[in-house]
């Protein structure tokens, strides 16, 4: 896992937590893929998709092109603008999902399809996470 200067990660890679951002180890390449993380403990995070490119210590990640990025407020950022809002703001304890086909990336909170999907994605894609201000995420 590539990750930020004041990342940390524990629990044999399963939970991340500090101020920081981390790309998974290797790019979404198949056809449809799917991961999810668990709120462990409330603060200022994101998730979502990223490049290789993206500066994993200038938080909130979604201000460049670089990064697609669902953050704390229940909206996806990328380019510094918002693409879309969850119709339910993932809270303390929520498991957050996100499906990816190449073609639009898709929410989920609680196995809840969301209903606001993101397209216009071009690009490798490594699922990314990000935080600060005491939040901790328990990946799948």
């Amino acid at each position: 896992m590539c990750i930020g200067n004041d990342v940390v990660i524990v629990k044999n890679g399963r939970r991340i937590c500090g101020s920081g951002g981390a790309l998974a180890t290797a790019p979404i390449v198949q056809n449809k893929a799917y991961f999810e993380a668990k709120l462990q403990q409330r603060g200022v995070w994101g998730l979502g998709l990223a490049t290789q490119n993206t500066d994993l210590d200038h938080l909130p990640m979604g201000r460049s092109a670089e990064s697609w990025v669902l953050r704390s407020d229940g909206k996806v950022y990328s380019n510094d603008e918002e693409q879309a809002k969850l119709a339910d703001v993932p809270q303390e304890g929520d498991v957050i999902g996100i499906s990816y086909d190449h073609v639009e990336m898709n929410f989920y909170v609680n196995g809840k399809n969301q209903h606001c999907p993101v397209t216009r994605l071009k690009g490798t894609f490594f699922p990314t996470f990000y935080g600060k201000d005491a939040y901790t995420f328990f990946l799948n």
